[in-house]
């Protein structure tokens, strides 16, 4: 099967429909989202549901990172007050939980279970990408870790796929070879979505315009 990893989404939970209705061909590719579902959007509940749903019902074929902005809301449910997370847009997203008819409890303990990347022979993708200057880069909190990083990456002999960095589109470094493919949907530019074959060779760029009823 072929891939199809989608950038940070943010709580666009329209635009993430929009895009995979549009342009995932589920009998045929992998999908795999980079991390960031949630904060700054207006349909963060929504999205996590959303995923939910894909993941339970295609769990070989619908995949979801953990990003930086889960892991920053599972410290603020589970070990107490995270204020940056707050102000990160943690604090619309709680408001937004309270007026959904999700289980709050439920979805954040999934949302800790996330895995931190998706890995194949010749594709690695990740929330942030394997730093030069990790020295373990599994390690959550770390800020050189897979979930914060913003250093130069390391080339580990296949394609690395990442976002958390917006970019005006997306961006490729030749000497880590890697993608970014974080387009800043929430700040009401695009979604970007890039299909892969199995042997890491790009197939096509597709991007989906934030939907107003995100942002």
């Amino acid at each position: 099967m072929n891939y199809f990893v989608i950038g940070d989404v943010h709580g666009c939970y329209y635009t993430f429909s929009n895009m995979i209705n549009r342009y995932w061909d589920k009998e045929n590719e992998v999908m795999v989202q980079v991390g960031d579902l949630i904060d700054r959007g207006k349909n963060s509940p929504q999205m996590v549901g959303l995923a939910r749903q894909l993941s339970g019902e295609l769990p070989e074929q619908a995949n979801f990172l953990k990003g930086n902005h889960e892991l920053e809301m599972q410290e603020h449910v589970f070990r107490g007050p995270n204020p940056n997370w707050l102000w990160q847009g943690g604090a619309d997203t709680l408001a937004q939980y309270k007026n959904s008819d999700r289980d709050f409890k439920s979805d954040m303990e999934w949302l800790s279970r996330l895995p931190l990347f998706f890995e194949t022979e010749h594709l690695f993708i990740s929330h942030a990408g394997i730093s030069v200057q990790a020295e373990n880069p599994y390690i959550e909190d770390d800020m050189y870790g897979i979930l914060w990083n913003r250093s130069p990456l390391k080339n580990i002999g296949k394609l690395q796929i990442i976002g958390h960095t917006p970019r005006e589109k997306p961006l490729y470094d030749a000497k880590s070879h890697t993608w970014n493919i974080d387009t800043g949907a929430v700040y009401a530019r695009y979604l970007t979505g890039v299909k892969v074959k199995p042997n890491g060779e790009i197939i096509e760029f597709l991007k989906e315009e934030t939907d107003a009823r995100d942002i």
